[in-house]
């Protein structure tokens, strides 16, 4: 979705109602000597925190950071590919629609080949090699399958069976049932039950000739299949409904282009907030900085953040807040609920309602978007960075913990610092776009991620300024903020638990 579609530049402002009465006197601003040194040394450390990530993002190996990644690969790839073949059954509209949000079959498995090579040269696991000539083969590159075995003859009897397996599989040379029946045995003991032993072990059979076993695998291979889609079509299904009523809530809001938006106002004050831009900038200095000390103390002690990791964003923000409760929102006459429009008038619930499903509608027409451009570029998102291991093998409390971050806790508590603080500060000084898009590309560089990561949390992070700006209430943002992680938990969760 583009910056005119959504008629960002052409919204007027809106006239305040309600306005809070602020007090006459001025908020102290931080303008002592001491003060502006505290908050330089206080710029220093988020300076040096942020440059800490973006390093260790650039120049850390994503695979040689995760813990076993030969394992996770095997996983994600066995289940994406499952969920691609299940749709050779499915009806054609299903299948359209796949396509249209996730790629074709043939671009999956190449995605999977590029996953595979890259984990074959940093780890030289010997069952990823396997893995690799299997997709190879499967995706019709059998020349490049056979050319994966050269060299493994020398690596030990496991390479040495991997190699006739492969062979067997890809070659050209005839495969009798006698030496089927050897090879169907050590491929048993060699892979688990899962996309490669079923392709593998189909081909095998195929080529020898043994219907029975070849009717067995394939069936095998259909009960997996459709446990994948059980989980994923309701999701699908889900998504599409707010992607179709979403999409008309934003044509409605781009309808109104030039036109006054009285109808989104949630809340006054809203943006540009009631006090000093430059008594915020300091509490957001010294907040952060306290946030980001206090997020090392917890890391840096394994038990401690382990028991309190529940608590740990709510922790690592809590300095932030309350500086912002006694330095900017106290003095301003207001409180929480007020300073932020967290309180929602019943009367204004389907208003809340056409904001959140608008903006939700956008993010997804946004990431499809991007999806299509890294496609054409060549460019792809890591798979380390959404494969989340406690949400994948993390027992059920754990699991738990994880959602309660990424569905309640986070949204809550970076709407209010990076809009509701942040890019409300800036917006004391700059108009909305320039304001929007600093403190998204912040919001975004803070998570660490690679360039098509980056680009999907700043459209996000520019989505919810935007409803912050039209609404003048955090509510719909942190909503619409909540359910796209919670489509991602379950998302990840429904493919890969």
């Amino acid at each position: 979705m583009s910056e005119q579609a959504l008629s960002i530049r052409q919204l007027p402002d809106l006239p305040p109602r309600d306005q809070p009465v602020v007090p006459e006197q001025p908020i102290a601003p931080y303008s002592s000597r001491w003060s502006l040194i505290v908050s330089g040394l206080c710029a220093g450390i988020l300076v040096a925190a942020l440059g800490a990530i973006l390093w260790f993002s650039v120049t850390s190996p994503k695979l040689q950071r995760f813990e076993e990644p030969d394992r996770a690969l095997d996983l994600m790839v066995s289940r994406m590919l499952e969920a691609q073949d299940s749709l050779r059954r499915a009806p054609q509209w299903q299948q359209w629609l796949a396509e249209w949000t996730m790629g074709t079959n043939d671009e999956a498995r190449g995605q999977a080949i590029q996953w595979y090579r890259e984990l074959v040269e940093t780890t030289d696991d010997p069952l990823s090699k396997l893995r690799l000539a299997i997709l190879l083969g499967e995706s019709g590159h059998e020349t490049a399958a056979l050319a994966e075995t050269k060299g493994w003859q020398s690596r030990g009897t496991s390479a040495w069976l991997f190699g006739q397996l492969i062979e067997a599989a890809y070659g050209i040379q005839p495969l009798d049932r006698t030496q089927e029946t050897a090879l169907q045995a050590a491929l048993a003991e060699t892979l688990a039950n899962g996309w490669f032993y079923n392709h593998l072990a189909a081909r095998l059979a195929r080529r020898a000739g043994n219907q029975d076993l070849l009717a067995t695998v394939e069936e095998q291979s259909v009960v997996r299949e459709d446990r994948v889609q059980r989980w994923i079509r309701p999701l699908v299904a889900f998504e599409l409904i707010c992607l179709v009523i979403g999409s008309i809530m934003l044509v409605g809001v781009a309808g109104r282009r030039g036109q006054r938006m009285d109808i989104l106002r949630l809340h006054v004050p809203g943006v540009p907030p009631p006090w000093s831009g430059g008594t915020a900038a300091a509490v957001i200095l010294r907040g952060g900085a306290l946030g980001v000390v206090t997020t090392v103390g917890i890391l840096s002690t394994s038990s401690f953040a382990h028991a309190l990791r529940t608590l740990a964003i709510p922790l690592a923000y809590l300095p932030l807040l309350a500086l912002a409760y006694m330095q900017l929102i106290k003095p301003a006459g207001l409180t929480f609920s007020k300073g932020f429009g967290l309180g929602i008038k019943r009367e204004n619930l389907g208003c809340l309602a056409r904001s959140i499903l608008a903006v939700v509608a956008a993010g997804l027409w946004g990431e499809w978007v991007m999806g299509q451009g890294a496609e054409f570029l060549n460019l792809n998102n890591h798979w380390t960075e959404w494969f989340d291991r406690e949400l994948v093998w993390g027992a059920p409390p754990v699991m738990a913990v994880s959602v309660l971050e990424y569905v309640l806790f986070a949204p809550i508590f970076e709407e209010l610092a990076f809009r509701g603080l942040l890019f409300a500060m800036f917006r004391r000084r700059f108009e909305f776009f320039p304001a929007a898009l600093i403190s998204a590309s912040l919001f975004a560089l803070a998570h660490g991620y690679s360039l098509i990561g980056f680009l999907s949390v700043c459209w996000s992070g520019f989505l919810w300024a935007w409803i912050y700006e039209r609404t003048g209430s955090l509510v719909p943002g942190m909503v619409a903020h909540a359910t796209n992680n919670l489509l991602v938990c379950l998302t990840v969760m429904a493919l890969l638990r």
